[in-house]
């Protein structure tokens, strides 16, 4: 894992709302701390607290922060100024980071996402189904946001984020493997057996536009299919339900009666 450089004396500094350009970022609330402190250590550097935390919770923040090495202070006016909630008794400060895809993983990709809330559901339906790398394409929404970071409920800790200018750029980084665009104009997933002699990469695009045209080309490309009540599922839920079917979906899996219906 790669960390960004913090800033000189950043156990100490005086802490802003949120920007895009910092090297660090927050995640909000005793339990999300937790998991930070758990599952990615090296990236928390410090820890603030509210007066008004309960004992349990200050027990368990400071069993994990000693841990995890974090510095830990009582800070009400910067619990109140950086939290956007006014029950929030703790906020864990750490440092972004990204990693390298792992070519003998299974990836979901995720092509210019826009919504950060999305980009964080997402990311907790990745670490739900064992999807432990998460390509980033932009340009796109800030997974470390704290919008991001709190929709994730601390899953971004426990997946190994990568992030890249062009598809074209990922892909070369990624090694061999079966890419399954999702696209309205792909073969029905459902009557689609996941192809498991390489890694895959289950491709999503933007909250609006999908996947560009280009990906018609580009392995496999699937759709998940549904009634025409609808143009076109949610984000989050199409990306919840392609990761089911690839972990799921077996040949025996599709029967007849199933068939019918979805190539009808």
């Amino acid at each position: 894992m790669r960390y960004r450089e913090l800033p000189e004396n950043a156990s100490e500094m005086r802490l802003s709302p949120y920007r895009k350009d910092f090297s660090y970022s927050y995640v909000f609330g005793i339990f999300p701390v937790i998991e930070l402190a758990e599952n990615l250590p090296s990236a928390l550097f410090r820890i603030i607290l509210s007066t008004r935390i309960s004992e349990e919770g200050l027990r368990l923040i400071r069993a994990k922060a000693a841990g995890a090495g974090a510095a830990v202070t009582f800070d009400d006016r910067t619990v109140e100024r950086l939290s956007p909630k006014e029950n929030c008794f703790a906020i864990g400060v750490f440092s972004k980071f990204e990693s390298s895809p792992d070519k003998a993983a299974d990836h979901i990709v995720l092509v210019n996402p826009s919504d950060k809330g999305n980009a964080g559901n997402i990311i907790r339906t990745a670490a739900a189904f064992g999807f432990s790398d998460v390509a980033v394409i932009r340009p796109a929404a800030d997974v470390f946001d704290p919008h991001s970071v709190r929709a994730s409920m601390g899953a971004l800790f426990r997946i190994r984020p990568s992030f890249f200018n062009t598809f074209e750029e990922y892909a070369s980084a990624s090694g061999d493997r079966n890419y399954y665009p999702f696209m309205l104009n792909g073969s029905p997933m459902e009557n689609t057996v996941p192809d498991r002699s390489l890694p895959c990469s289950l491709i999503f695009g933007n909250e609006s536009a999908g996947l560009d045209k280009a990906f018609e080309t580009i392995g496999r490309p699937v759709r998940i299919t549904h009634t025409d009540a609808v143009d076109s599922l949610n984000l989050t839920v199409a990306a919840g339900i392609g990761m089911h079917w690839w972990r799921h979906c077996r040949p025996e899996s599709v029967n007849a009666e199933e068939e019918a219906w979805i190539t009808k």
